[in-house]
């Protein structure tokens, strides 16, 4: 361990700050571009990690954090509360930039990030670890330099208020939880209630007990350690499900429109949504007159997403790596696949098919995967990128991004 001075000269895709010390990357988290810090740092193989001692000299764009608890219990869920939020957006945008240049290999413009109409309390889902403490439960968030412990959370300004209310009520119960050394749950606001969703455990007897205590819940879900995810209770007509309502709303319809303006210039008269949850996309495309076909590998979002489409779209529950070629050709393909990007297979088949779609416009929530991806088409060039501040805060931003054939190829 060494003492250094150094200048911060900008944000890590994870949310660190990034300087240099002799020619050698040195990630500090809790750190702001321009900022000018002491830190204790570390040599692992080609770069160096430092823990933040001192700010010499602050960064104008660095702030106060709202939260206590991201600073007296060092809570590893959010990344850049202490940069003013116009920074966090510009961080954003070199993330992207450079991701698409170091991974992609393709240099372009730094891209524009439109804010989130809510800084603050947007979110509508919180995943919380729950632990025995002596002869309670608690609820709680990991630390950012020791993720191994878990603090007990008391508020957490990113979320909404609702959803923090149902956490407590379910933890008043100190719930009859199943057994197992790990476990996490979430509560998740709906447009009718609240989800809460168990992950881990065995043996769960006590699900009915904790679902007539509480409720503000409308559906208890269980995801055990050697199982699938299955619904347990519910007082809700409408099935949809508890990973179907988006976190962000608002920013969330503003990512949607944009997309179909993107998709409205080429008229497709074929689309496929892929990765498409419960098929707000594919119904909104089928509007517009393309016939849609929707690929979700959860059969619940895509039972949900067949019953909205009209006539001559449909929905195919099965993996979109493994459904992708027969569903092709198509004048669209949208790709929104989780932050591990799609599987090869699906680059693989976009690449191969004989009639290439107009355009792709691929939906990121991870801008290095999306890099990735982008690098494995090469039949296809960017025509361009946007990012979308799903979640401020933290260092996680969404990217559209439009690619079209290459004339040559």
């Amino acid at each position: 361990m060494s003492v250094l001075e150094l200048r911060i000269d900008s944000i890590a895709a994870g949310g660190d700050g990034v300087g240099r010390h002799e020619g050698m990357v040195v990630f500090v988290p809790r750190t702001a571009p321009g900022d000018v810090v002491r830190v204790d740092a570390e040599r692992r193989d080609r770069l160096m990690r430092g823990r933040l001692l001192d700010v010499i000299s602050a960064s104008p764009t660095r702030t106060e954090p709202l939260c206590r608890h991201y600073v007296v219990d060092r809570c590893g869920g959010c990344q850049l509360q202490h940069i003013e939020y116009d920074g966090q957006l510009s961080a954003k945008s070199v993330i992207i930039r450079d991701a698409i240049a170091r991974i992609g290999k393709v240099e372009r413009d730094t891209p524009t990030v439109e804010a989130s109409d809510k800084p603050w309390r947007y979110r509508r889902k919180l995943t919380l670890a729950i632990r025995r403490r002596g002869d309670a439960w608690i609820a709680g968030l990991h630390r950012f330099d020791a993720p191994g412990d878990v603090f007990v959370l008391e508020d957490c300004p990113i979320t909404d208020e609702a959803v923090l209310r149902v956490w407590s009520a379910v933890m008043r119960q100190q719930p009859p939880l199943p057994r197992g050394v790990e476990l996490r749950g979430a509560v998740r606001a709906l447009a009718d209630g609240f989800s809460f969703t168990l992950e881990g455990g065995r043996g769960w007897r006590g699900h009915a007990e904790l679902f007539g205590a509480v409720p503000e819940l409308s559906e208890l879900w269980w995801a055990p350690e050697d199982g699938h995810r299955r619904l347990l209770h519910s007082r809700r007509s409408d099935q949809a499900g508890a990973s179907f309502v988006q976190v962000n709303p608002g920013v969330a319809e503003r990512l949607r429109q944009w997309v179909l303006s993107l998709a409205t210039p080429f008229r497709p008269r074929t689309a496929i949504d892929a990765y498409a949850g419960s098929g707000d996309l594919a119904v909104a495309l089928a509007t517009q007159g393309a016939e849609v076909t929707a690929i979700e590998i959860d059969a619940d979002a895509a039972r949900v997403a067949a019953s909205r489409l009209p006539h001559g779209s449909r929905a195919l529950a099965a993996p979109v790596e493994r459904a992708l070629r027969k569903a092709l050709p198509a004048d669209l393909v949208v790709l929104n696949p989780p932050r591990a990007g799609v599987d090869e297979e699906v680059t693989r088949v976009l690449g191969q098919v004989k009639q290439k779609p107009n355009a792709i416009v691929y939906v990121s929530c991870n801008p290095a995967t999306l890099a990735r991806d982008i690098r494995r088409l090469p039949g296809y060039e960017i025509r361009s990128m946007r990012g979308f501040d799903m979640f401020p805060q933290t260092a996680h931003v969404e990217t559209v991004c439009e690619l079209v054939p290459r004339a040559h190829s």
